[in-house]
């Protein structure tokens, strides 16, 4: 069995009321505690938990969870400052079977808090790790609350009436339904734990003195001016007032407890502050304070959690919520936020200036506004289930350097981007840094293809920049989604249009051309002399009535998506450019599809216009490339809601066991890890049905004879490649020969690579020469943030050069898959293009599915590389495949634990 948690830090966790709660394993030195956590328990509580109110029982439970560690035994309790809250344990029993008894104690007074389903949560992840199956559970029938606990986990369980007891079984299947079923208890608590930091009644701010120019004061200031609707405090012994707001020597000193503090002291200051905090019960702390040592920021997060207390920053720029009931702008931003209905969640203080003021440009605004800077505690993940439910923000917009769980964030970006549009800046693009890769696959899988595997699969608007994010929340606030990436471009001017078709056919977008009814209809609005084709020439003396009646025919017709309007001012037309820019605006409410400007003249790189009769706004962009980007983020938004989300299929003949097996026994054999020999490999590979072409290994001469003898096809050929370990790129080294006729050309080889690498080579393989076909390449690499990487695309010895890589994140669904087939440019190739027929489709969905599995099944599995995958259309076969196993235990991303 693993040691999940006894060799682990302890996991702090939250409460349904948004509490902190230390999850960890019972020690030996925890009796005395144990003991009077039963004491104290009422005999009632005893009764139900025990099925009887002897004392002796509960000493006895104290005496077995306080043990020496034994095989199939866990105890994991809860606890907050010393007390013990909960206890939650299984035992297997001395079988040490893949079942476990389980049995649940919460203290007096803390039941319906959530301590016990928390405490099983735990259990559940620990017990997979041990490979238990299944839980049983013996419960008094009138015990509601232990059985309803069971019943809500979102685990299979069924119930058996014996008497005045239930037995209960539960199976540990991690399925959708349990991740859901979590993820909406972690939702519920997380956002209970956020109303203190961003909802708070009482505010001090520490730190703030006379003196002008500190941060402390510019966020009272802030604070002040905003018009804070709530009480306001100031920290600081030296004064009895700053700005107007009185003034107290410590936080203990204050007349009513905060929810939430502002530290703004020096670095050396803030654990002590931190620490004043959470004894005198603040909920919340924002530190704007930069330049902690490691000392210091380790006292500062323990503070946090030994008092439960959810933290912002430190090196921050604040938080601000616009609520007209609330009014919080603690930033030391230049001016306050407009308020609106944008969420905005930044690392970079600087970031969160630019976008605050953008989207106060635009007009959009904000709801609220968070300043993570170095993100000790609250995440861009706390954010969006913030804003899922906080019914102000229709718009998520995120600058994230860093992510702490990249697949927990993904669950919850994509249920969120269900609601509203997610937009992020794709920061840290740059492969700096980045070790030498050892394979093809850890070559291709760079820091922006993992990234943008993650935003693509989660739907998320990525954008390489502030400005390009700001283009595309303009049109995503203020427009319908289009349907499709079909444009319409409408323009006065020849050469406005020109640069328009440009950009659009760049971003990704179609310019259809119109059907004859449509260009006559085009033709009696316009003026004469005007060119419907695609774009649309309306010619500089358009007037408004006519570019109305053009556009509006537009929006009926159905072989377009979307209409671009590009307008330069002239001195012909009848209508100033801002009567013409009225004929986009001027339609009641939101327009069947969405119309976009774009203003050659305009200062500023977006703007949404007003529309006439109040009906909405319509975004104007100075360059025809920033309206296209726009639309084209949209379209791919529109695409990614308009399809089911994927389904990670079932798998026939997997044995994930002899896998587990295989893998401990060659990390046994190897503790640090390494690159498998091809025997080992072509095992671990057999394990997920993974075909590879029939080979034989040999370590003499003689034995690559025969070998080649029972490998030969029906014309003869057949390839001999070295192999020594660690040895990854065989092309490169010219440890391959191929096409070899015959025994004299099979001894040849051999004495060849004998020759040359006798002092490192331990055998050759020898395979059948493939048939013709088309060859590809799939790999998967562990990421240490974002976990197993599954890459596929064109294979060969020029992969890392051309480039042609598809990625997604596992487990992969069934879209997954298909993107992956379909994205990179050689896809074509596989579908027949050539005229041959296509490739066995289903077949490399299904290679690509089982090397999902491999990684999703195996921590260990560092890096998997194919190349070449040989795919024709009678199958798909692995010529060569490398597999690298390194010592890493499970984590679970889905186990609800704080930061």
């Amino acid at each position: 069995m693993t040691d999940f948690l006894l060799d682990r830090s302890p996991a702090h966790a939250l409460l349904a009321d948004g509490t902190t709660v230390c999850i960890r394993s019972v020690t030996p030195g925890d009796h005395d505690r144990l003991k009077g956590f039963y004491d104290e328990m009422s005999s009632e509580n005893l009764r139900l938990r025990f099925f009887s109110v002897s004392r002796r029982s509960a000493a006895m439970a104290a005496d077995r969870a306080c043990a020496p560690a034994r095989p199939g035994y866990r105890a994991l309790l809860a606890e907050t400052r010393g007390r013990v809250l909960g206890l939650a344990e299984y035992d297997t029993g001395e079988d040490g079977k893949d079942s476990a008894e389980i049995s649940i104690a919460v203290a007096d007074g803390l039941h319906h808090r959530g301590v016990g389903t928390l405490l099983v949560e735990h259990l559940v992840s620990a017990a997979r790790a041990d490979g238990i199956t299944v839980f049983t559970a013996d419960a008094l029938s009138e015990n509601r609350e232990v059985l309803r606990l069971f019943a809500d986990l979102g685990l299979r369980t069924s119930r058996r009436f014996e008497g005045p007891e239930t037995r209960c079984t539960i199976h540990l299947d991690e399925d959708d339904a349990y991740l859901s079923a979590v993820e909406s208890r972690g939702r519920a608590a997380d956002v209970a734990s956020l109303r203190p930091l961003l909802c708070p009644k009482t505010v001090a701010v520490v730190g703030a003195g006379r003196k002008p120019g500190s941060v402390g004061r510019a966020i009272l200031h802030h604070i002040r001016t905003g018009g804070y609707t709530h009480r306001l405090f100031a920290v600081n012994p030296s004064v009895t007032s700053v700005l107007g707001v009185p003034c107290h020597p410590s936080v203990s000193a204050l007349p009513r407890i905060p929810d939430l503090v502002v530290v703004a002291v020096p670095a050396a200051a803030v654990p002590v502050t931190a620490e004043e905090c959470g004894k005198a019960g603040v909920r919340a702390l924002l530190v704007v304070t930069a330049g902690l040592d490691p000392d210091q920021a380790q006292a500062l997060r323990t503070a946090c959690r030994t008092y439960g207390m959810r933290l912002v920053g430190p090196n921050c720029l604040g938080i601000s919520h616009t609520d007209p009931g609330l009014r919080l702008d603690a930033t030391f931003a230049d001016g306050h936020p407009r308020p609106g209905s944008a969420g905005v969640a930044v690392q970079s203080g600087g970031i969160g200036i630019a976008l605050l003021d953008g989207l106060s440009r635009l007009g959009i605004g904000v709801s609220s506004f968070v300043s993570l800077g170095d993100k000790y505690d609250v995440s861009g993940n706390d954010m969006l289930q913030w804003w899922e439910t906080d019914g102000r923000t229709d718009l998520a917009l995120l600058h994230l350097e860093s992510f702490g769980n990249p697949r927990a964030f993904s669950r919850t970006a994509r249920r969120v981007a269900r609601r509203m549009p997610v937009l992020t800046v794709d920061a840290g693009r740059s492969t700096a840094g980045r070790r030498a890769a050892a394979s093809h696959t850890a070559a291709a899988a760079t820091p922006t293809m993992t990234r943008r595997a993650l935003f693509t699969q989660a739907g998320i608007t990525a954008t390489s920049s502030v400005g390009e994010l700001l283009e595309a929340a303009a049109l995503l606030y203020s427009q319908t989604l289009p349907e499709g990436n079909r444009v319409a471009i409408v323009t006065n001017a020849g050469g406005a249009g020109v640069l328009a078709a440009d950009a659009c056919a760049e971003a990704g977008l179609a310019l259809p051309t119109f059907t004859p009814v449509m260009i006559d209809e085009l033709l009696g609005a316009l003026p004469d002399g005007a060119a419907v084709g695609n774009p649309v020439d309306a010619t500089a003396a358009v007037t408004e009535e006519q570019l109305t009646d053009c556009v509006n025919a537009l929006m009926e017709y159905p072989g377009i998506d979307a209409v671009l309007v590009a307008l330069v001012p002239t001195a012909v037309a009848t209508a100033t450019g801002d009567h013409l820019i009225r004929a986009l605006t001027g339609a009641p409410g939101r327009r069947p599809k969405p119309v976009l400007a774009v203003r050659l003249e305009q200062d500023l790189p977006v703007k949404l216009l007003p529309a006439a009769d109040e009906g909405g706004t319509v975004p104007s962009y100075a360059e025809p490339q920033a309206a296209a980007r726009a639309l084209a983020h949209a379209a791919d938004r529109a695409a990614w809601l308009a399809r089911p989300a994927g389904t990670v299929p079932a798998l026939d003949d997997v044995d994930t066991e002899q896998a587990h097996t295989l893998a401990d026994a060659y990390l046994a054999a190897h503790p640090d890890g390494g690159w498998l020999d091809p025997r080992t490999c072509a095992d671990l590979l057999a394990c997920y049905g993974i075909p590879q072409i029939p080979w034989a290994w040999a370590e003499t001469e003689d034995d690559a004879v025969r070998a080649a003898e029972r490998l030969r096809g029906a014309d003869g050929r057949v390839v001999m490649k070295a192999h020594w370990p660690g040895l990854v790129h065989k092309s490169q080294e010219r440890a391959v020969h191929l096409d070899l006729r015959g025994e004299p050309q099979v001894r040849a080889a051999f004495r060849d690579l004998e020759t040359r690498f006798g002092h490192l080579m331990t055998g050759v393989v020898v395979q059948s020469l493939a048939r013709r076909g088309t060859e590809l390449f799939a790999g998967v690499v562990q990421d240490e943030v974002f976990g197993p990487l599954v890459l596929s695309g064109l294979g060969g010895t020029a992969t890392e050069v051309l480039a042609d890589h598809a990625a997604r994140l596992a487990p992969l669904t069934d879209h997954d898959v298909h993107d992956l087939i379909t994205s990179p440019r050689c896809a074509p190739l596989l579908f027949g293009t050539r005229g041959d027929g296509p490739v066995d489709l289903e077949g490399l969905e299904q290679l690509l599915q089982r090397l999902s599995r491999m990684a999703a099944d195996l921590p260990q599995l560092a890096e998997a590389d194919f190349n070449p995958v040989l795919a024709t259309p009678d199958g798909v076969t692995v010529l060569d495949a490398r597999v690298r196993l390194l010592p890493r235990r499970p984590q679970d991303p889905y186990l609800r634990r704080l930061r």
